[in-house]
């Protein structure tokens, strides 16, 4: 692969900042994320330290335009929208903004952080994503979430009456949830939706409070596979009827309003990391990198503080490293790969693999891309191993 084909690949996706705020009020059970508990934290500190790693990514990307930013944890919205304006002050100071830029903030449906939206739009957020998770109390309790739905009511409608583009999540195949249940809290939800809907079916992740029960045999309720298949066809079927039809495997919009940094992420683009446990991918001089940061709060404020870098890991990407990224990214997307960035990062070498699966209906081609079919979407991972194969 030439050099310059490598540098020029990541601006197929465009360039993003992703800022990591690891703290909850709470962990919950299904939670795999890098989020902590934590009694104090001096906001202010750690607005210092975001302000340093900022400066030292934007030298290294002089001259890029962002297309996106997203506050991610965590639950960004325990930050004091003083610290995001200080913050995006410093993102705006540093690089050029498209003129569409997206900046997008995760926030718990609490009535206290719902109060908070004035100021996150005042410092330049323009699109929340709300972790709503149920549509009733009894499975929000059993979730470990600390709002109930007339709360979670509550601050949609603020959060509606404050950004043009509101996105929240549900979480679907709980314990003791039927088919029916699903469908009728599908129906509410949309009823509700802006624009956007994140709809994820529950999974048990090891190092969880969920995981740990599960392995005591402690999990009792969930659903068996053909019944959660049965709720993902629901899902597509019921979103694609009321306009929200998928564009990603989890992710459902209406024409125009997918989440483009997000989007970005499965175009492949490049995305710089900031915060404890923040990935990157970043392309400089035609190679690719892969960056990390601590996972542990303290030790990444320590870092930035001491040396002026949080950044633990930047390792070259290889080739294959590149492309296998890119399918397995690009094929969550309902508008999957496109054909000649996938020549380009290829020179071949999946042809044969590809040809299988679309010749068993798992795959198609239309004139630019390759995409999963309506009956591959279910099974992207076995495709995925398929085609990646050797």
């Amino acid at each position: 692969m030439s050099e310059h084909s490598q540098y020029d690949d990541w601006r197929d996706g465009g360039f993003g900042l992703y800022i990591h705020w690891p703290f909850c009020m709470a962990k919950c059970p299904y939670c795999d994320f890098n989020s902590h508990v934590a009694q104090h934290i001096d906001q202010n500190r750690w607005a210092a330290a975001y302000e340093v790693e900022i400066d030292r990514i934007a030298a290294e990307t002089d001259g890029r335009v962002l297309n996106s930013v997203f506050f991610g944890g965590g639950t960004p919205s325990l930050m004091q929208p003083e610290i995001v304006d200080r913050i995006l002050n410093r993102v705006r100071a540093r690089w050029s903004l498209a003129n569409d830029v997206e900046i997008t903030l995760e926030a718990n449906p609490t009535s206290v952080e719902a109060g908070r939206f004035r100021g996150y739009r005042d410092a330049g957020v323009n699109r929340v994503s709300m972790g709503v998770q149920a549509m009733n109390d009894t499975d929000l309790r059993a979730l470990g979430r600390m709002h109930s739905v007339a709360e979670a009511r509550q601050a949609f409608d603020t959060a509606r009456a404050v950004f043009d583009r509101v996105s929240f999540d549900l979480i679907y195949a709980r314990q003791n949830q039927t088919a029916a249940n699903w469908r009728d809290e599908l129906h509410e939800a949309l009823s509700m939706a802006v624009d956007h809907l994140s709809l994820y079916q529950l999974t048990i992740e090891p190092n969880t409070a969920f995981g740990a029960r599960y392995d005591r045999g402690l999990l009792r309720g969930l659903p068996d596979e053909d019944h959660a298949d049965e709720m993902w066809d629901i899902t597509q079927e019921v979103t694609d009827k009321l306009g929200f039809p998928a564009y990603e495997i989890s992710n459902h919009a209406r024409a125009g309003a997918e989440s483009r940094h997000n989007s970005l992420y499965w175009r492949y683009g490049d995305y710089a990391g900031i915060g404890p446990g923040a990935h990157g991918r970043l392309t400089f001089n035609g190679q690719r990198f892969a960056t990390e940061t601590p996972l542990a709060p303290g030790k990444w404020l320590e870092d930035v503080e001491k040396t002026g870098k949080s950044e633990t890991v930047r390792d070259s990407l290889s080739a294959t490293d590149q492309l296998e990224e890119y399918v397995m990214m690009g094929l969550r997307l309902s508008e999957g790969l496109d054909l000649q960035r996938l020549q380009r990062l290829s020179a071949g070498r999946l042809d044969n693999n590809i040809a299988r699966m679309i010749d068993i209906g798992m795959l198609q081609r239309t004139a630019t891309h390759l995409r999963t079919t309506a009956e591959g979407r279910p099974v992207l991972n076995a495709i995925l191993r398929e085609v990646l194969a050797d």
